[in-house]
C-alpha cells in the first residue's frame, strides 16, 4: 500500500499527522483543521509525485502537511483565506458599503 493509499484511508486531521510524524498543538488543530487539510491538498498538487519511492512520498507528505500547519501557526485561516467563501469575503477596493439604515427603506421619505 502506498502513503497516498493509506492517506486516502484517514478520516481525521488527527490521523493525518499520525501517520506521517507530524507534531501538532491541538489548539492550532482545532481551529484550522480543514484549512491545514485543504492547504496540504494544494501543496500536494503542485508538486507531483509521481516517479519518487515510496519513502520519498512519505517524506515530500509529511513536509506538506507540516508547511501547510505552520502556515496557520503563523497567521489565521481569514488570512491566509483558503476557501472560495473566504477569498471572496474581501471587498474590492474603491466598493463603498452602505449601511441599511443610509437607505431609509419604509420610513415614508421619498
Amino acid at each position: 500500500m502506498t502513503i497516498l493509499d493509506e492517506l486516502k484511508n484517514l478520516s481525521t486531521a488527527e490521523d493525518f499527522f499520525r501517520c506521517l510524524g507530524v507534531f501538532y498543538d491541538p489548539r492550532v488543530l482545532n481551529v484550522a483543521r480543514l484549512h491545514i487539510m485543504k492547504r496540504m491538498g494544494q501543496y500536494l498538487r503542485s508538486n507531483t509525485l509521481t516517479g519518487v519511492d515510496e519513502e520519498t512520498a512519505r517524506k515530500l507528505c509529511g513536509e506538506h502537511l507540516k508547511r501547510a500547519y505552520d502556515d496557520f501557526v503563523a497567521s489565521s485561516p481569514l488570512e491566509q483565506r483558503v476557501f472560495k467563501v473566504l477569498q471572496d469575503a474581501v471587498r474590492p477596493a474603491g466598493e463603498t458599503f452602505v449601511p441599511l439604515s443610509a437607505l431609509n427603506v419604509g420610513t415614508g421619505d421619498k
